[in-house]
């Protein structure tokens, strides 16, 4: 069995996460006691909330430790087991470190079947990503036939899933990315009817006033700054605005100066939501099998955005916030053994 490997967190980032802050580090492969598993990592989810547990401050995660493995979102295959329900070659998803070997609990994995979809749908579109589109649109935003609704990081893993849904509902969808190819995807490849560059705008209030000529009811806010300053701005009577991300404010070195907001959401009776999706755990079979039917239904379609190997998953990471990914970021460690 070849040797471990293990990449942990060593310095915070001020800004802009670098290389620096990382390590790959040569480790022992740990030993499955009674009741636990052995797992081979396959892929590595990288996501922009990791940015946040990166800082050593009060936030919704404990931050990560330093000189310890980062963890997050995993596919892997089972080695050994001494669970009941798991058996050697099982490929499973969990929170696990970032490592090419690790140890879980039962308790803590689920296994993927590869019959309803492809096993990397279990990190994006059927995984935490989807879920967040799925709860943060319906169960906040609730869109209405012939609504508009405005998506920022639109071409992300959770962005792309939320104007699709939009769509299935029958709303007008306008997509907000960083390049002119995200924005050619989303209109020719997802059905959104309309995208903007916010990255060459010359006047994006303008641009967004002119692709939402009856205001915005649905706004889906995943990176926060000028941009939702922007869609904030254009709201209608009683719209509903969940709060998914702030990608714009994670790399910054100082607090964020923005609009107050609070006179714009009381005369428009609007309401504003901040959400996390495990809040809704217990519900998350019922999003699966939606986001999967849809799936086979070619309603919804998903993109992945794999950079091979198990070295470059720093690299994967700073990519996210560099534009690098059009949907879900992953980084491809191993394939399956029964493959």
């Amino acid at each position: 069995m070849p040797a471990n490997k293990v990449i942990k967190l060593v310095s915070r980032p001020k800004e802009m996460p670098t290389l620096d802050n990382f390590s790959i580090e040569e480790a022992q492969i740990p030993s499955p006691a009674q009741g636990e598993v052995l797992l081979r990592t396959l892929y590595i989810s990288v996501d922009p909330y990791m940015r946040g547990r990166m800082n050593d401050a009060k936030s919704y995660a404990p931050p990560f430790a330093l000189n310890e493995a980062i963890a997050g979102g995993v596919i892997s295959e089972v080695v050994e087991s001494y669970a009941e329900g798991f058996q050697k070659g099982d490929v499973v998803l969990g929170n696990s470190t970032w490592t090419l070997y690790s140890v879980a609990k039962p308790e803590r994995l689920t296994v993927i079947d590869p019959n309803i979809a492809p096993i990397t749908t279990a990190l994006g579109v059927l995984g935490m990503p989807g879920l967040t589109a799925y709860f943060g649109l319906l169960d906040i935003g609730q869109p209405k036939e012939g609504e508009t609704v405005v998506v920022s990081g639109a071409a992300g893993a959770v962005g792309m899933i939320v104007g699709q849904i939009a769509k299935i509902k029958g709303a007008r969808v306008v997509g907000i990315a960083g390049s002119d190819e995200k924005n050619e995807y989303l209109i020719k490849e997802l059905g959104f009817d309309a995208a903007i560059n916010y990255k060459t705008t010359a006047d994006l209030h303008a641009e967004l006033a002119q692709a939402c000529p009856d205001g915005i009811d649905v706004y889906f806010d995943n990176v926060g700054g000028a941009i939702s300053d922007a869609a904030l701005s254009l709201i209608n009577k009683n719209a509903r605005i969940p709060i998914c991300g702030q990608i714009a404010l994670y790399n910054l070195g100082k607090a964020d100066v923005g609009n107050r907001i609070q006179s714009v959401l009381l005369v428009n009776t609007a309401l504003m939501q901040g959400f996390l999706v495990g809040q809704y755990a217990a519900r998350f079979p019922e999003a699966v099998s939606q986001l999967a039917q849809w799936l086979q239904q070619k309603k919804l379609k998903y993109a992945e955005n794999i950079v091979d190997g198990f070295e470059q998953t720093p690299h994967a990471f700073i990519g996210l916030f560099t534009g690098d990914n059009l949907g879900k970021q992953l980084v491809k460690v191993a394939e399956p053994s029964n493959k």
